[in-house]
């Protein structure tokens, strides 16, 4: 591990600390891949328990690599009491553990580790803190989008007459691969899955899925109900592609429209006032503005120019524009109506004002940026304009 993470784990370490002091919480013992990745710098087999004062320790069941003198091996939770014990730590009285992440059989063994603790939701304090970057985290997150951003700039020259959408993902997606992406699109809320992105063409773009998705898309089978459908490329209809990127752990959102001949006018101005909704809210989003307040702005330049209708989707319409981006591919804060997010320098933010405009397809952008004092920085820099075939 470079000094720089190490220094970077620490920065980590104080800001969690700091939520747990105010929640009340005198440590945490985290056991998922996605916050052990968090905590520790990398994925292994077994627990990260972090107390208020003292050193964070990690407690290993399969040997990885992970080595250090705050490193113990264990070959079951039950063992974690006697270790903390022998070096000196107090029995924690309130004990933050997992409640989203973890199966409840696992949750159930960590909670019975001390009867006398009274565990409490640490989801939420770990998810807040993973919505602010730090500055290691940004330097991925700015590397990642370049990279990013180089990859997409090739789809176009891998497409060919008579491809349907699949074959384009297909030959689009081992673009990304070759360019190193991990492939891994960790997705976070309720039986939510994904790979790598999607392709939708035409009404598949209004297709209504049972994912939390700006925009689904029907799926290949009903065992996997989003993204590209199996139908032909045709003239007439727009294709957005919608492909992640995670070339360290990190993922950047980045969607761009392609059109199999010119789209009719209401296509094309909607992609406009897509590209409106981006200048306006990178703009406006700056440190300390709700992230309701940016939605509303959005949702009212929609109802503007009539256009409430498609926004986010026609039968089913996504009620959010922007969502966060990092480790998982939809972090806070949520530029939505309900959310109770507030903009922070240091959050990265994938905005995706999307219209489906019936006959034709999908059409607006998709970029992440990061949130700074003066605004926002596009982490996914190139054209925006639609791409015609």
């Amino acid at each position: 591990m470079s000094n720089v993470l190490k220094e970077d784990l620490q920065l980590r370490y104080r800001k969690v600390r700091g939520a747990m002091a105010a929640a009340g919480v005198d440590a945490l013992l985290v056991q998922s891949n996605l916050n052990n990745l968090y905590l520790a710098g990398e994925i292994f087999a077994g627990c990260t328990y972090l107390p208020l004062e003292g050193e964070t320790l990690f407690f290993v069941r399969r040997d990885s690599g992970i080595s250090g003198p705050c490193v113990f091996p264990i070959y079951k939770p039950e063992q974690i009491p006697d270790i903390l014990k022998s070096q000196g730590y107090q029995v924690p009285r309130q004990l933050g553990l997992e409640f989203v992440e973890l199966p409840h059989l696992n949750w159930l063994r960590l909670d019975s580790l001390w009867p006398q603790a009274v565990s409490v939701n640490a989801s939420g304090i770990l998810a807040e803190a993973r919505a602010v970057k730090t500055p290691y985290e940004i330097a991925l997150m700015k590397k990642t989008g370049s990279r990013h951003a180089a990859v997409v700039e090739q789809f176009a020259s891998v497409y060919e007459e008579g491809m349907t959408d699949q074959a384009w993902m297909i030959e689009m997606t081992h673009l990304m691969l070759k360019a190193g992406s991990l492939g891994i699109f960790r997705v976070a809320g309720e039986s939510m899955e994904a790979f790598m992105g999607t392709v939708l063409a035409g009404d598949n773009g209004g297709a209504v899925s049972p994912y939390d998705f700006a925009l689904g898309g029907a799926g290949l089978d009903p065992s996997y109900p989003v993204g590209q459908s199996g139908v032909l490329l045709r003239p007439g209809i727009s294709v957005m592609v919608d492909i992640a990127a995670n070339f360290y752990g990190y993922l950047t959102d980045c969607s761009r429209i392609y059109a199999l001949g010119r789209l009719p006018r209401r296509a094309l101005d909607a992609h406009q006032l897509s590209l409106d909704i981006h200048a306006v809210l990178a703009e406006r989003g700056v440190p300390g503005v709700a992230a309701r307040e940016l939605y509303s702005i959005a949702l009212d330049m929609v109802e503007k120019y009539g256009f409430a209708d498609c926004f986010m989707g026609i039968k089913q319409q996504a009620k959010f524009v922007g969502h966060g981006t990092g480790l998982v591919i939809n972090e806070q804060p949520v530029l939505g109506a309900r959310s109770k997010n507030v903009l922070q320098a240091g959050m990265c933010i994938a905005l995706e004002p999307k219209f489906v405009i019936p006959g034709v397809g999908a059409v607006g952008a998709e970029d992440t940026y990061l949130v700074t004092e003066t605004g926002w920085s596009c982490l996914t820099p190139l054209s925006r304009e639609i791409i015609e075939l």
